[in-house]
């Protein structure tokens, strides 16, 4: 084949033309940035006890877990905080991976062994979307939010052994989905409901323990949880929650299981630590949904169109993609960080920032930020 770096090229021009071109802005340590773009809701990657916690991991196991779980990368490290999670999610068991992408690709192709029809939210997470394509078995995308729109699809397929996938909080827009409604769609048509919690985790539900419990949801058989370990808790890896038996199918099937390098024991001892904070964490909750009102009340007198976000998550529309980088830049250039969504991360084809709540942010701190929002805009 020839020619194929400069087809690369060309295909680089189209997304210039476009306002898609993208670029890695390395941050230093410790910088000075007012960060309401990254998704350390709790604030707890920098929580003492967080870091000692991962740091005494460290010295006990060395660097990386050296091999894939089945091999040697499980430790005891990784069992408690498996067992941890599921206590916190009410799950009869959960199982730890590497990534929350990894745990949603898993999950979704692991019950495509039952399932031969997969309900898809139109808004779902890249992961999810993958996961679905990946699994082979047939999708069909449902309207966002839309449970009368799921019930529509499974009844034109009567008898067939299906599953619905939705986030609870979705990543770009930061709404809630109805998962009570949702679960009375799939339960009484004899449907699984997957649930990526993601953005839920240690935000929403009693003890912050995500959307499905605070659904009334948590531990019914026909419901699955995944969630990552990288936002609300400050670290990173994903986990999988749900009945034994799947768990225990992940683990003898699961290929981004079985086949990819465990999560380091360092970042384990962490997240294992900030479960425990994030449980106990209401101030930190509270401080959210007082800054989740704050920003939409000074937005709104600046004139958007906002809506009081679920969780942590708001979206401000921007005029168009170049709009919203330049938007994002000028107030980088100021000295905050925030979210430049475009297409294909918007799945309405729109552009707009993405600004996330920070529990760790100082009060002064944020509201200098929303007036750098404001001001910058275009």
């Amino acid at each position: 084949m020839t020619g194929w770096l400069e087809a690369l090229e060309r295909l680089a021009g189209s997304r210039a033309k476009a306002g898609l071109t993208r670029q890695l802005r390395p941050r230093p340590a410790g910088d000075d940035v007012v960060d309401l773009a990254g998704n350390d809701y709790l604030g707890l990657s920098v929580h003492p006890a967080v870091i000692a916690a991962s740091a005494s991991s460290l010295h006990a196991y060395g660097l990386g877990a050296t091999g894939s779980r089945l091999v040697r990368g499980s430790t005891l490290a990784h069992a408690a905080l498996e067992a941890s999670l599921a206590d916190w999610l009410c799950a009869p068991a959960a199982l730890v991976f590497s990534s929350g992408y990894l745990a949603n690709l898993a999950a979704v192709r692991g019950l495509t062994a039952v399932c031969d029809l997969v309900v898809s939210d139109a808004y779902n997470h890249a992961s999810l979307i993958d996961g679905c394509k990946i699994s082979g078995a047939r999708t069909m995308v449902a309207p966002h939010n839309d449970p009368a729109g799921v019930a529509a699809i499974l009844d034109a397929h009567p008898g067939q052994p299906a599953m619905v996938v939705t986030e609870s909080v979705f990543s770009v827009d930061g709404d809630l989905a109805p998962l009570r409604a949702l679960h009375e769609v799939t339960s009484a048509r004899g449907a699984l409901l997957l649930v990526d919690d993601a953005h839920a985790l240690g935000v929403l539900g009693p003890s912050g323990a995500g959307g499905v419990v605070a659904a009334g949801l948590a531990g019914k058989p026909d419901v699955i949880v995944t969630a990552t370990l990288s936002k609300s808790l400050g670290g990173a890896g994903g986990v999988v929650a749900g009945p034994q038996q799947f768990i225990d199918h992940l683990i003898d099937t699961g290929r981004t299981f079985i086949y990819d390098t465990a999560l380091p024991p360092a970042v384990v001892g962490g997240v294992t630590a900030a479960v425990e904070i994030a449980r106990a964490a209401e101030d930190r909750r509270a401080l959210l949904a007082a800054r989740g009102a704050q920003i939409v009340r000074r937005l709104a007198a600046a004139g958007f169109d906002v809506r009081p976000p679920a969780a942590g998550v708001l979206s401000v529309m921007a005029p168009g993609p170049e709009a919203a980088v330049a938007w994002a830049a000028d107030c980088r250039d100021r000295g905050v960080a925030v979210g430049c969504f475009r297409p294909p991360s918007t799945p309405d084809g729109s552009s707009r920032l993405r600004l996330t709540l920070n529990a760790g942010v100082p009060d002064a701190a944020f509201a200098h930020a929303l007036d750098v929002i404001v001001e910058c805009a275009p």
